[in-house]
């Protein structure tokens, strides 16, 4: 029998304050591969929705992915997701640095793109252009599966509230029974058909934000130093 805290199963409970207290492990437990999937700007719009989450965006992905993993297990990857608001250059400076960051971090990052559709006003009866990101869910179970197949993993951990994710576990957890698929929402988001659809979940607060932010400055081993935006302090 899994202990269980607020849906996690044992496999994933950390021993550094994030899901249990103290370090013991259960006899007989074996090192277990936990791999992180997460939605870039499903987090981002979730820091972006208060100002007071702000100084949350220069994200550690790989210090997080650790604060959710049990002392004695691996994180055996770290798969960040996103693409570039290339019709916002300031924005798109600000990401690149971010991805630099998480790059350097041993991070790896998948980036999608944003296309144009237009959108019908019933109201005033115009059409104007808007941008929708496209590929981040299909990469995300595409990488999903490639890693299951790979036999990379024994838990998959997404980061996202997006329920179009939803078919994807549940053919995942259907192909890989001996594997478990679990659900880290971001700070204020929320999604019950998800959280139902796996087998564990969490929710990130501002403790576990603001413990794993990078250093102000981020010096590449070319010497290069990626320096922390002004906004996101």
């Amino acid at each position: 029998m899994r202990l269980r805290l607020h849906g996690f199963p044992s496999s994933v409970l950390t021993g550094t304050g994030f899901f249990l207290m103290g370090n013991k492990r259960a006899a007989g437990h074996f090192m277990e591969r936990v791999m992180f999937f997460i939605d870039g700007f499903n987090v981002y719009h979730s820091l972006k929705s208060k100002a007071a989450y702000h100084k949350f965006l220069w994200l550690n992905y790989r210090a997080l992915a650790l604060r959710f993993t049990r002392k004695g297990d691996v994180v055996s990857g770290i798969y960040y997701f996103s693409a570039y608001a290339t019709w916002k250059p300031s924005s798109v400076r600000k990401h690149r640095l971010l991805i630099d960051a998480l790059r350097n971090a041993g991070v790896k990052t998948v980036m999608g793109k944003f296309k144009e559709k237009d959108r019908f006003c019933k109201i005033c009866g115009k059409s104007s252009k808007a941008r929708e990101e496209k590929q981040t869910d299909v990469n995300i179970a595409a990488y999903l599966f490639k890693e299951a197949i790979a036999d990379n993993y024994d838990t998959a951990v997404l980061m996202t509230n997006d329920t179009d994710l939803i078919p994807a576990i549940k053919i995942a957890k259907s192909c890989f029974p001996e594997k478990k698929f679990g659900v880290l929402f971001p700070i204020d988001r929320w999604a019950e058909e998800l959280k139902q659809e796996c087998h564990f979940w969490r929710k990130a607060e501002r403790k576990d934000l603001s413990k794993c932010q990078f250093p102000n400055e981020v010096v590449l081993p070319s010497g290069v130093v990626l320096c922390r935006p002004p906004s996101w302090k």
